[in-house]
């Protein structure tokens, strides 16, 4: 609205004077002033105090014949505000209003730009019927979305900052009591109590992975990771922090007056018939003791190789490498890459009641029927190394080792592949190569290295586009050059080897290397499907331990060498896989550039 047509300007002045919003010589002065200073009219109008920005953009609308809305003291029903995210909201500055006979009422700052307006129903796939707002009134509706949020948790916790110091003298009082059963009477219906449930729930509910709980100087942050992604849904009052930290630590049992080491623990919640399996962290930092949540909900989990995305020559590798009787299957990749899971769906692969399966973990995430299960606690002295030993006294034929963390356990779980066992575990690594110069870094020698690992795993998660209202398009130029420069070796190069190569990368169909251009696809951002995505899936590099990976090993090749080879025998990267994988339409080029970083290729 900086710069008006002489028309308009003539228009907006008329109105001003007649709505008695200004007087006709105190708008001569604001003129004379904005043509002094070669500045708009409007913006001087403003800078002066003499016009409100919501009376303008009213007159503004009028003059332009657009419906006006006032949003300066609306509240928007929260059912209201999921009919558009958040993300579209901000970037579009537009808010939703309502629904008019399957058309979506919206608030915009531009809803004169017909451009822009036809732009936004395509994006969100609806007809629009469009107010013009003020910025400061569609900005007010916005923050909306976060009170949204915080009101599933304030409206339980009614005045918690009067409460919280209440609450917090009560658990210290029962924390000394001789057991700690009165603790949980005494703030099983508190205002914290029904605070986190509300948390959990919300989680719960976005399919979030984790909840992380940052006190800062003044406030409480609450941020959710969900499909990989961290986003904040609130801030609680400072008051609040003791409280809440201490029913966490309650209902995980660990020590509420314990404030300067890190404390892990667990519990399970029920939400809404499903039980979830919380793991907590809480670790001392400066404003106060930060708590980290990781949900494992299992009733949503597939433990299939092929649901979690293993394909053509990954797939083959692996069950390959589970068919043996003996040697390593070992996993790499970062916290949360859903290392854990894979192990488990090898697991799956293998069970029957023919062979004894053993594991040992910290924490047993997904709890299998005919598996026998360890949970690791060092607290007694029963570490992965010391669990490991007793595991190999108990015939097992099947040993599955969480984690390698250490010399001990790495040199115990080799000497179980040595002794005829199949061993399958993790290591955190950034690459699949990475595995073996790491366990030549752990001591152990590379001829025990070369004989005993079998099948090794690199994998990352990414986004699966949601398959709600999936729209094609056709790829750009730099899609093109990134697609051929990554995957043009595995695309077929004639409609004559297509069926081939499809069978081979495990695909029903791929296109030609030599199209012109590739159909990709992208969600439709809404509320349900933040950025068009939802739910993950894995990206994978799966290679098999040669002759000629052994003797590098011996030779103590760099994992750019191993990977190298492992490339030239038909290993497809993690990268690779994800470009496959957008091609196939189950998730996006953007998505694997962020996870997949480049030296992968």
């Amino acid at each position: 609205m900086s710069v008006l047509s002489e028309e308009n300007q003539q228009l907006l002045e008329k109105y001003l004077v007649e709505e008695g919003v200004i007087s006709q010589v105190k708008l001569e002065s604001v003129k004379e002033k904005a043509n002094a200073n070669s500045a708009p009219i409007l913006a001087t109008l403003v800078d002066e105090a003499q016009v409100s920005n919501e009376v303008l953009t009213k007159l503004m609308a009028k003059i332009n014949h657009v419906p006006y809305v006032n949003l300066q003291d609306a509240r928007i029903d929260k059912q209201v505000l999921r009919l558009l995210s958040k993300e579209v909201s901000q970037r579009y500055m537009a808010v939703p209003l309502g629904q008019i006979q399957n058309k979506l009422v919206v608030a915009m700052l531009d809803a004169d730009n017909v451009q822009a307006v036809d732009f936004l129903s395509s994006r969100i796939g609806r007809p629009l019927k469009v107010y013009t707002a003020s910025e400061e009134g569609i900005i007010k509706v916005i923050k909306q979305y976060d009170e949204d949020i915080e009101a599933d948790v304030t409206s339980t916790v009614g005045s918690i900052s009067s409460a919280a110091t209440e609450e917090a003298q009560q658990i210290k009082e029962a924390a000394n009591a001789p057991t700690n059963s009165n603790i949980k009477t005494i703030i099983q219906d508190s205002p914290i109590s029904k605070a986190l449930s509300a948390i959990l729930e919300y989680a719960a509910r976005t399919r979030a992975s984790d909840i992380h709980i940052e006190p800062l100087e003044h406030e409480l942050k609450i941020r959710c990771r969900v499909d990989g992604v961290l986003r904040e849904i609130m801030k609680l009052p400072k008051s609040t922090e003791p409280p809440l930290i201490s029913r966490i630590k309650i209902l995980s049992n660990l020590k509420i007056d314990e404030h300067r080491i890190p404390q892990d623990g667990q519990f399970t919640v029920d939400v809404e018939g499903n039980l979830i399996d919380l793991r907590i962290a809480i670790s001392p930092v400066i404003w106060g003791e930060q708590v980290v949540i990781r949900l494992l909900d299992k009733s949503g989990t597939s433990l299939k190789l092929e649901d979690m995305g293993y394909t053509g020559r990954a797939l083959r590798t692996i069950k390959k490498g589970v068919a043996q009787s003996n040697g390593m299957i070992l996993t790499s990749g970062p916290t949360g890459s859903g290392k854990s899971t894979s192990m488990y769906a090898l697991i799956q692969e293998i069970k029957n009641d023919t062979i004894n399966i053993v594991t040992l973990e910290d924490p047993v995430e997904y709890k299998i029927d005919g598996i026998n299960q360890i949970q690791v606690n060092a607290e007694v002295g029963l570490t992965f190394a010391s669990g490991l030993r007793s595991i190999l006294r108990q015939d097992p034929d099947v040993v599955m080792v969480g984690e390698i963390r250490d010399k001990e356990t790495a040199a115990l779980a080799v000497q179980a592949a040595l002794t005829g066992h199949l061993v399958f575990s993790t290591l955190h690594t950034n690459s699949a190569a990475g595995i073996l110069p790491r366990l030549l870094d752990m001591g152990i020698e590379p001829f025990l290295i070369a004989s005993t690992v079998r099948t090794v795993i690199g994998q990352r998660l990414v986004r699966r586009i949601a398959d709600k209202d999936k729209e094609a398009y056709t790829s750009s130029g730099a899609e093109k050059q990134a697609i051929l420069q990554n995957v043009g070796n595995l695309l077929p190069p004639d409609e004559k080897s297509k069926l081939a190569y499809c069978k081979d990368l495990g695909y029903e169909d791929l296109p030609l290397r030599t199209q012109n251009a590739y159909t990709l696809y992208k969600g439709k951002d809404s509320p349900d499907t933040p950025g068009g995505y939802k739910g993950r899936m894995g990206l994978y590099e799966v290679f098999e331990v040669s002759d000629a990976i052994q003797k590098l090993i011996i030779n103590h090749s760099t994992s750019a060498v191993i990977q190298t080879q492992a490339i030239k025998e038909g290993m497809v990267t993690m990268r690779q896989d994800g470009y496959l994988k957008a091609l196939a339409g189950q998730t996006t080029i953007s998505e694997i550039n962020r996870v997949a970083a480049e030296d992968n290729a």
